[in-house]
């Protein structure tokens, strides 16, 4: 009966994290970045990370919000690649603390937020509509 069983005379010692020992950046279509371990991948480029990051970057600085086990549709994948561990402990980039991190994210974006209110603000003034899931 053993021969019916397909993972018999198979190395039991195969685990997802032996097949995928690398760690992974993977850019989304919202612009976030996360930084994982692959386990998994379907016909559809859906991912599924385990321990990973959500990496924040602000000018030379950095925060790691720890997020575990991140499921990924294909679709909202940009870019994904292998970080080389020798390079990444080579940075010059500062890791700082998460509120830090987001509280520099969000100086950083309040002039882009305040321009885009204006841009908007003067095309409805002239009679154009702005769709602000577009923008």
């Amino acid at each position: 009966m053993d021969n019916l069983n397909p993972l018999a005379g198979t190395d039991h010692s195969l685990t997802p994290c032996n097949i995928f020992p690398e760690k992974l950046m993977v850019l989304l279509r919202d612009g976030r970045t996360l930084i994982g371990f692959l386990r998994s991948v379907d016909q559809f480029a859906n991912l599924v990370l385990h321990r990973t990051i959500e990496r924040i970057h602000v000018g030379n600085e950095y925060g790691d919000i720890p997020r575990g086990v991140f499921i990924i549709r294909g679709e909202n994948v940009v870019l994904l690649g292998e970080i080389d561990r020798e390079k990444e402990s080579k940075l010059p980039l500062k890791e700082i603390s998460v509120d830090d991190i987001l509280d520099a994210q969000r100086r950083e974006q309040e002039p882009r937020q305040e321009k885009h209110r204006l841009i908007s603000k003067a095309l409805k003034e002239r009679g154009l509509g702005v769709n602000e899931d577009f923008c």
